[in-house]
């Protein structure tokens, strides 16, 4: 990649798609994986498109006074002139026929759903998906619209985040996606005060549109893991958990729990002991009245994992469903909406 293209895709498109009083100023930026588009009110002069770095483009605008501000490209020079007020800028800039050509949002075949119900989904899943590039797939959030359902997914191999939300309209058919887990936490940032979500599936990218703004990402090929088969059909036991004073068990616990150590519960009869230890460092100990009987069981499991799971219920109570030691463990949400497995430690000793 050379210097100049590497540049580029740092960069943001300013567009001038028509000339007159008023119009609209279009903006693009792109990591080649995810786009961005949006665009703003102006009074236009002149039609065209320039090319700028997009962090010093975004700086200024988080910095500058609330006030006018006016944008002049000159390409004689090869800058971009901003001023607002007695403020005075110059930015040195790109052809725009170095940027990359963007997915074509326009021909997108587009439906709504609630953004607030479809953002809340994401919030709770996405945060289960890996972050290792080296196996694709997982790095995604399968998004499954059937009927009025919306499903997702996702897992790294040590947890699995499922979960169906009803919609009020149904999407009128049945697509399925999977979208990189960093584009949905991107569009969560950009659409959280939206109140609808337009979303569209291309043969290659996924198109989400809110407003004058629009978010589109590359599909993820490959086959995801089929999440129904991977949750075992029975359990040897199902205790319920008051998930708020469970949540904050394991957040003091987990404080002890450095350096890898797991974080261990122990179910005897009538209560739940929470323990984490870690050498050099020190230990705690904590326990819980919980509706458990039969012989004793002791699991281990990462603390963060365990505290993602939690933190993702919504339902004031939780069913922890247990098999063995060396079996997944599953939380599942009272209204059973939102299933989370989790893989256990090992423990020594």
């Amino acid at each position: 990649m050379t210097e100049i293209e590497t540049a580029v895709g740092s960069a943001v498109k300013v567009t001038c798609p028509k000339d007159g009083l008023k119009g609209s100023l279009e903006l693009a930026a792109t990591d080649m994986e995810l786009s961005l588009r949006l665009s703003v009110e102006a009074q236009v002069e002149g039609q065209g498109a320039v090319v700028a770095p997009g962090r010093l483009l975004v700086d200024l605008a988080r910095l500058l006074p609330e006030s006018e501000v006016v944008l002049e490209h000159r390409p004689e020079q090869g800058v971009l002139e901003i001023t607002c007020g007695p403020a005075a800028y110059k930015l040195n800039t790109y052809s725009a026929e170095d940027f990359p050509k963007l997915p074509d949002v326009g021909g997108a075949q587009t439906f709504t759903v609630d953004s607030a119900a479809f953002l809340d989904t994401v919030t709770k899943v996405a945060r289960a998906a890996s972050r290792d590039e080296s196996r694709p797939v997982l790095t995604g959030v399968l998004v499954h619209f059937e009927g009025s359902n919306l499903v997702m997914a996702a897992t790294d191999s040590y947890r699995m985040s499922v979960k169906t939300t009803e919609l009020e309209e149904s999407a009128g058919a049945e697509l399925e996606a999977i979208v990189p887990a960093r584009a949905l936490t991107e569009l969560s940032r950009i659409a959280q005060d939206a109140a609808e979500l337009q979303i569209g599936v291309q043969e290659n990218h996924v198109v989400f549109g809110t407003g004058d703004v629009w978010l589109t990402t590359r599909r993820i090929d490959g086959q995801f893991p089929n999440h129904k088969q991977l949750i075992p059909e029975t359990f040897e036991h199902e205790i319920a958990l008051p998930r708020e004073e469970f949540l904050e068990v394991v957040r003091r616990a987990a404080v002890m729990a450095q350096r890898n150590s797991p974080l261990r519960l122990r179910f005897a009869e009538g209560e739940v002991t929470i323990s984490a230890q870690t050498q050099d460092v020190g230990e705690a100990k904590e326990s819980l009245p919980v509706p458990f009987s039969g012989e004793p069981l002791e699991i281990g499991f990462n603390p963060e994992f365990l505290r993602d799971g939690l933190e993702s219920v919504a339902t004031d109570e939780i069913a922890l469903r247990l098999i063995s030691p060396l079996r997944p463990g599953l939380l599942r949400s009272a209204d059973e909406n939102f299933s989370y497995l989790i893989m256990p430690i090992r423990l020594a000793g």
